[in-house]
Order: C-alpha cells, then structure tokens, then sequence
C-alpha cells in the first residue's frame, strides 16, 4: 500500500508540522500495510486557514459549475473503484467482494447524488414579499469513523461542497488510506485549492483541534454517542452547529404475520454484514412468542453459514470489546446458540458469529451497542410488548418491521421512535435522509436532508 508522508492543504500535498506517524494495520494478519502523519493542532490551523482562504470564492461559485466539479470527482472515484476496494480491504479487513459491492459502490452513488442535487436544488425561494436565500454555512470540521471510512467522508464532504461550504477532514486513525486516495481523487477532479483540505491523526489531538477551531462554522461527526456527547460540548460552548451521527441498537421487529424464515435470514446477514460494524444494525430481534423457538433455531443455522464469510473486527481493542460483550451475555443468563467468545482464528482480530437467545430487554447486551458481529434475540407477547421493547434503549437510529401486510408493517413503524425503518427488506436509498432520534444523533446524512445541514438561511424583505 502506498501513503503519502504530508497533508493535503490548499491543493497540495505538504509535509506535516510533527514528525510522529500511525501504523496502519491489516486486521485479517495484524501486519503493517501503512503509515500516514500524526497531524497535530498546527496542521489543523494551516487546513483551516486555507479552507478560510478558499470559501468566498467557492462559496460564490454558481451551483452548476459545483456540480460539474462533483461530477468529475464521481467519475474519478468511479475509474478507481478497484482500488478504493483494495485498500479497505487492506486497512479494515472487510472481504474485498464487500469492499467493491459496499464500500466503493455506495460512496459513488453518494457522490453522483450530490452532483444531481448540487444542479437542481432550490437555494433560493419566495414566501409573500420576502425572497429567502439558502446560504453556505462557512468552514466545515468533518470527522469520520472506521467502519465506513469512504462512505462516511462522502456522506459529509460532498453535500458540504454542493452547498458551497468549504471542508477539513479529519479520518479514522484506523482508516486513513482511502482518505488520502479520496483526497487524490479531489485533486484530479480539479477541486480549487483550499475547497478540501485533509488532516490525517488521531482523534484526541488533531480531532479535538478541529471541533473545537474558532474557524470552523459546522463540525460534522459520525462515532460514539460519548466521543459525540464531548464534541456537543465544545461546539455548545462556542455557539457552534453540529450534525451527528452517533450509536444505535435497532429493533428488528418480527410480526407474526410476516414470512418467518426470509425475516430471519435477512436479520441475520443484517447484524453479520461488515462484521457487525454498522450503527444501523438490526442487533435486537424480536420475535412473537408463538414463533420464538422456531426463530432461535433457524438464526443459529444461518448464523453458522458466516464463519468463513465475515472479516475480523478492526483492531485488537475493539476485539476484546465485542468478546467481552458476549461474556457479559452469558453471565448475565442469556442463552449461546451460536457462535461465543473464544476467537475462531489464530491470527487476525476475528469474532465468531454469535447469537443469543433468552435475551432479557434490561440485558446489557440488549442496550448497550456491541459494534461486533452478535444478534440478540428477544421474546415479546403482543404487539404493544413489542413496541415497548422495540423502543426501550437511549437510541434511536435505525430498524425494521416484518409483516405478511405492507399497511400492518407500516403502522407499527410509524410508532417506532427512530429516524429509518426498512419495511419486509426494504433497500438502501442513498437519496432518503439517515439519522437518529435520541442519543443516536442530531441532524440528517444523504438526499435534501443531508445537504440542509450545510445551508443557512437568510431572508429578505420586500
């Protein structure tokens, strides 16, 4: 794997402040496949002073020709999709299959989107005798987690150039190298100088710096509802908009009219999926208690199919988490079906697909979000006990319904307290707002929603 050795600020690649480094490690054979700079609070004033620079001119540039430069980072990213692939498969062990399938697929969606959008959205409007104006917000602070690293800088950097805001990243230590390749992407598209500015180390250091930068005018994050809860903090203390995109432990709610065993299997691949690293994953389900054993057991079988399916975790730290979890699970009386905690290889930061069943709703595992490959199955008795549970965590992210009636299923999504519900499998739309209720986030990623959160409004009166 190849890494650049400095930062990209104001259209170049310069080297950084301090001299310390991060090792990038393959999860799959914990070897070194990179190294990037250990930027510090310097490097992130020099991104934010040319991101400062950059926005006037950008900000006024006219939305077409910004969608046009969109477009042309959406064909870059669309010509190195293969090695967007391989290198997060390199760095965060995903299976290169999903890595070409998800996590390049869905970030070029995500883009061209934004493109789209950039072209035809209303930023202007009239209301009686006043003409309101959607305005960029300034300098954005974008923060970005590991689990999704390309999805999640396109999620946050593309609608924030569509509204005419420039942007400083700041990507998951664990995950830097498809950053630094986005940020070659961005150059070759054309971008100006300062419109994108990238920062690559750790998030107590060069991640605090920018959320709390007197010249940042918005901080987006995706991460933890505690690391979320301090950049609330800091960005409260200085008057300061944030969006974020924090945990989640959705209900994956099982009616007993739905078709039992395509309801499982789908829930199963769900919480399987990326190795478990997903905050929208479907890590409770909850099953009627006519069904209920019938539903353990076919969960354990398709559970069974996975062990040579997923990657591993990221990191060993993250690995002891997820096994610690499941430990906590069988102290706490709820039941192995499948899976445990022991890891399935010798080498690599693996998790055995788990599930447990006799999952109580006050359980740990039942509210406390795992990020780990690990299904809770949980027992309810009619459709208000389900909805109680369903609805009984400090989250409020993501879920889904299954019913034999579409209206059913809708019914009791709608009393669902969280910000995205997949109805008998709904699919992925890159185009409908994601975020959560609760200790789950503020504000909305993707479609109109997403690029409300980098726009300000100003009207005028006439």
């Amino acid at each position: 794997m190849k890494a650049h050795d400095g930062m990209y600020i104001d259209g170049a690649w310069r080297p950084a402040v301090g001299t310390d480094t991060i090792e990038v490690v393959n999860p799959v054979d914990e070897q070194v496949v990179g190294r990037v700079p250990a930027g510090t609070a310097a490097d992130v004033d020099d991104a934010v002073r040319a991101a400062r620079a950059a926005f006037p001119a950008w900000a006024a540039t006219p939305p077409a020709e910004r969608a046009a430069r969109l477009t042309a980072l959406r064909d870059v990213l669309v010509a190195r999709k293969d090695e967007i692939a391989e290198t997060v498969t390199a760095e965060l062990g995903s299976p290169l299959k999903f890595s070409q399938n998800v996590h390049a697929a869905v970030p070029i969606a995500v883009a061209g989107s934004y493109a789209e959008l950039a072209a035809t959205h209303a930023f202007e409007e009239k209301a009686g005798n006043s003409t309101i104006h959607l305005e960029p917000v300034g300098v954005v602070g974008a923060i970005t987690p590991w689990n999704y690293p390309l999805h999640q800088i396109v999620a946050k950097v593309a609608p924030a150039l569509a509204a005419g805001c420039t942007v400083v990243l700041k990507p998951a230590e664990d995950t830097p190298l498809v950053a630094q390749l986005f940020a070659e992407a961005v150059h070759e598209a054309g971008l100006p100088a300062g419109v994108f500015n990238l920062v690559t180390g750790l998030g107590p250091v060069a991640g605090q710096a920018l959320a709390g930068h007197p010249d940042v005018d918005l901080v987006s994050f995706t991460g933890s509802t505690a690391v979320g809860r301090q950049i609330g903090a800091t960005a409260g203390a200085a008057i300061k908009r944030v969006a974020l995109e924090l945990g989640g432990k959705s209900a994956n709610v099982v009616l007993p009219s739905a078709d039992l065993a395509k309801a499982v299997n789908v829930g199963v691949a769900n919480v399987m999926s990326n190795s478990g690293q997903t905050c929208s994953a479907w890590t409770r389900m909850l099953v009627h208690r006519d069904q209920y054993e019938e539903a353990v057991g076919l969960a354990a079988e398709a559970a069974a199919k996975y062990g040579e399916r997923i990657g591993p975790v990221v990191n060993a730290k993250q690995q002891a988490r997820v096994r610690g979890y499941i430990e906590k699970g069988i102290a706490e009386g709820a039941r192995l079906v499948a899976g445990g905690p022991e890891s399935p290889r010798e080498q690599g930061y693996f998790v055995a697909p788990t599930v447990f069943a006799d999952v109580r709703p006050d359980m740990t595992i039942a509210q406390e979000e795992i990020f780990g490959p690990v299904l809770s199955i949980l027992r309810y008795e009619d459709e208000e006990d389900a909805l109680r549970i369903a609805n009984g965590t400090v989250y409020g992210l993501a879920g889904a319904v299954w019913a034999g009636d579409e209206a059913e299923a809708v019914a009791f999504a709608r009393r669902m307290q969280t910000g995205q519900v997949d109805i008998n499998g709904g699919r992925f739309n890159p185009l409908a707002p994601f975020g959560g209720y609760k200790q789950s986030g503020v504000g909305r990623e993707l479609g109109t929603h997403g690029l409300a959160e980098y726009l300000q409004t100003k009207s005028l009166q006439f």
